[in-house]
């Protein structure tokens, strides 16, 4: 084969469909195809070679070679400019192409389409057109697919095989090289150039095509999140699963990505911050945070402009890529704010109405986005307008709640991690303690009782004088340790949904004393459904209502039952904190304490004197109907699934209850008696410390120890009081005639 050199001047290529082949075109009495497949073009400008394979064509001028404008264009090959060629004979042992690696786009960026390219199907069509044929890394082809449009091809990459070390059995690592030959056997991958809108599917894909939505490197405690495993695990499952894997198998399945996800639960929880982290979790583009108030405008159409351009660079991605534009996520901050139920705004302008319509449209209608994830957070999940809340939009709704045991040790581990990084954190700190004892705290209020602790630590070390001095030394020395945390765990943190201690020790401030049998009945009972509440799985709701005559002790026998419980949630109702309360507000108030009930995994709550609540009255209106319903809503109504809930009532109109349905409302009715003999009042009389002498309780005792009484011990105890003020010779006389006329005393 001739390897002499000539020069052939540059032209265009002579028809369209020869563009397509990708090849130089020669008259065939300039170079003989026959013996010549490929040859090398050199410029005199750039001293660059190019290979280009060849083909004949007849009606091409005898001194001229043809290129179409791609080729012309990789070369800087000019017009009628003359070129040296040389035929290039390729070295196939070490220049076959093993594997070549595309880079595909559409060729004309105004005419494209959303429609997968089976990439499979692809590569048998590309080694058809292109086998034995010239390829360059850099090379830009083009390339006719089936019907569809006409795409761009760029040489991305080429690795090569040594055939001939195959051929003696041995083992050849493949390796890049610049230039090669396809064959028959050629591996082709196609990838989607950066920029473009073409949807690739099949086996022929290359890596880039699909990058993995999860970021590798994400870390849950270096982004300060703990105890919501669960509930991270629920928001992959449903938002994120489906954009982990490739698109065309998306497409095969024939599902849409979820595009919206709620989060609801107490405040403090954390839901805020786990939204704002599952931007650094996703491969996706910077999160938009928007605070629900920040899109209400005074002005008409201005609020609804605003959601428009939260959509904008969304809206352009998804028309310039298609299925291959990246996630776009926006985050609404107290979403209730702006998406309240339409028709619930008593607005002459209807701005929340038109907002959500807005939204909708955005989210699930005509113009849908496919690329979009809302993520909304709320602590007023029944505010929001319901259409938002049905699939295909905020579909996948979470309730973050208060974390459980392990959930408080991760957060309280990742709030102490700089301490026991730098030897600030005292060795006498077992956070599995505090863990244990910090039942229902939110994950602020477990910051802050590390921040709390911290402020104990620091004080220490504060000289206050005339001038506020540090020590340095021993600032140095400073260490965080239990008493700090126990001083601020009894002090200064308090969990919202935790339990009012001071507020239940006020009503059994004297103790419970058991004059009787009657105060054992009703304790037994109490520890008796005390345990069904926590081990039954039949009952999450127990409910038990105290009821006896006035001043006999109920309240205090029901707050003693609570505590001895020990729920993390225990909440006293009575009618004195809704003092002047309209129907309406406390009925609300009523629904927040039973909504706030159903938020811990175990509650108490106890529904003081329902006479009152109910606003009951012997003469003109006689009780509240909207409380009393709204009471028996919540009396039956069970807590979610997994949390149980304890109520205790009590009333002194047993016969009013049992008349207005309300009796039928309680699993068990306690009766809690009056004292009713001398025997009962020397008991409590026994338990009272620093009443009377010993001789006074002698002249006591033979007074009352046959007696017939009826007495409460709310009343007996104020007159133990009243006799304790007395002079010491009138006291007894005193408190036997005033027993006479309280406790009828015969």
């Amino acid at each position: 084969m001739s390897s002499a050199s000539m020069q052939l001047v540059a032209a265009k290529c002579p028809t369209d469909e020869l563009s397509f082949t990708n090849s130089a075109v020669i008259n065939e009495k300039d170079i003989d195809p026959k013996h010549v497949r490929h040859i090398e073009l050199s410029s005199s400008i750039t001293n660059t070679k190019f290979i280009f394979t060849i083909i004949k064509y007849g009606s091409m001028s005898q001194g001229k070679i043809g290129f179409n404008t791609l080729q012309r264009r990789w070369a800087g090959i000019e017009l009628d400019r003359p070129y040296q060629i040389r035929p290039y004979v390729f070295d196939k042992n070490i220049q076959s192409i093993a594997t070549l690696i595309l880079e595909v786009d559409f060729l004309n960026k105004k005419n494209t389409t959303a429609d997968p390219y089976d990439s499979d199907k692809m590569a048998i069509e590309f080694l058809q057109q292109y086998i034995d044929h010239a390829f360059s890394v850099g090379q830009c082809l083009p390339f006719q697919f089936l019907d569809k449009k006409t795409l761009i091809i760029a040489v991305k990459e080429i690795e090569s095989v040594d055939l001939a070390a195959v051929a003696r059995g041995q083992n050849s690592k493949a390796r890049k090289i610049p230039l090669g030959v396809s064959l028959a056997n050629t591996m082709v991958i196609f990838e989607r150039a950066e920029g473009s809108s073409i949807n690739l599917a099949g086996k022929s894909k290359g890596k880039s095509q699909f990058v993995s939505i999860i970021n590798p490197d994400f870390d849950f405690k270096t982004m300060g999140i703990g105890g919501l495993d669960t509930e991270f695990n629920a928001i992959f499952r449903r938002a994120f699963a489906s954009r982990v894997f490739p698109p065309e198998v998306v497409y095969q399945l024939g599902m849409k990505h979820c595009r919206g996800i709620l989060l609801y639960g107490p405040p403090g929880t954390g839901k805020t911050l786990m939204a704002r982290q599952i931007g650094k979790m996703l491969n996706a583009r910077e999160p938009k945070i928007v605070n629900g108030p920040q899109i209400l405008d005074k002005y008409v159409g201005e609020s609804e402009a605003n959601i428009r351009k939260l959509f904008a660079d969304a809206d352009e991605e998804e028309k310039r890529l298609g299925p291959n534009s990246g996630l776009h996520i926006i985050i609404f901050d107290e979403i209730d704010a702006i998406c309240k139920s339409r028709g619930s705004v008593a607005s002459g302008a209807g701005v929340h109405d038109t907002v959500v319509n807005q939204l909708l449209s955005k989210i699930d209608g005509v113009d849908q986005l496919n690329n979009i994830l809302i993520i909304g957070m709320t602590n007023r999940r029944d505010m929001i307008d319901e259409a938002l809340l049905r699939p295909g939009r905020l579909e996948v709704q979470i309730e973050i709640g208060l974390p459980d045991e392990n959930g408080r040790s991760q957060i309280l581990n990742i709030h102490t991690a700089r301490l026991r990084e730098h030897n600030k954190l005292n060795a006498d700190v077992d956070l599995k303690e505090f863990s244990e004892i910090t039942r229902n705290f939110s994950g602020a209020e477990l910051e802050g009782l590390v921040r709390a602790a911290m402020s104990f630590a620091m004080n220490r070390h504060i000289k206050a004088g005339k001038r506020v001095e540090i020590d340095p030394e021993a600032a140095d020395k400073l260490q965080v340790c239990r008493a700090d945390f126990m001083h601020a765990f009894e002090n200064d943190i308090k969990p919202a949904f935790g339990i009012s201690k001071e507020e239940f020790d006020s009503y059994i401030s004297n103790g419970i004393i058991i004059w009787g049998q009657s105060v054992t009945d009703v304790l037994e009972e109490g520890e008796l459904r005390i345990r069904q509440t926590i081990k039954s799985e039949m009952t999450p709701l127990v409910s038990i209502l105290i009821e006896g005559p006035p001043n006999s002790g109920k309240t205090a026998l029901a707050a003693h039952i609570a505590l001895l419980s020990k729920f993390p949630y225990l909440k006293f109702c009575t009618a004195q904190t809704m003092l002047g309360f309209s129907e309406l507000a406390k009925c609300q108030q009523l629904k927040k304490i039973f909504e706030d009930a159903h938020k811990s995994t175990l509650s108490c709550v106890v529904v003081d004197e329902l006479e009152t609540l109910l606003e009951y009255a012997p003469v003109g209106p006689r009780y509240s109907n909207n409380v009393l319903q709204t009471l028996k809503l919540l009396f039956k109504r069970a807590p979610p699934k997994g949390r149980k809930l304890f109520i205790i009532a009590t009333t002194a109109y047993r016969d009013i209850l049992d008349q207005l349905g309300l009796l039928a409302s309680f699993s068990k009715v306690i009766h809690i008696a009056n004292m009713s003999s001398g025997q009962h009042i020397l008991h409590v009389l026994n338990e009272m410390e620093h009443c009377f002498n010993n001789d006074e309780m002698r002249y006591l005792e033979k007074k009352l120890h046959d007696k017939k009484v009826c007495i409460g011990i709310k009343a007996l105890l104020d007159l133990i009081e009243v006799a304790r003020q007395a002079e010491d010779k009138s006291r007894v006389g005193r408190f036997i005639s005033q027993l006479e006329e309280v406790a009828g005393m015969i």
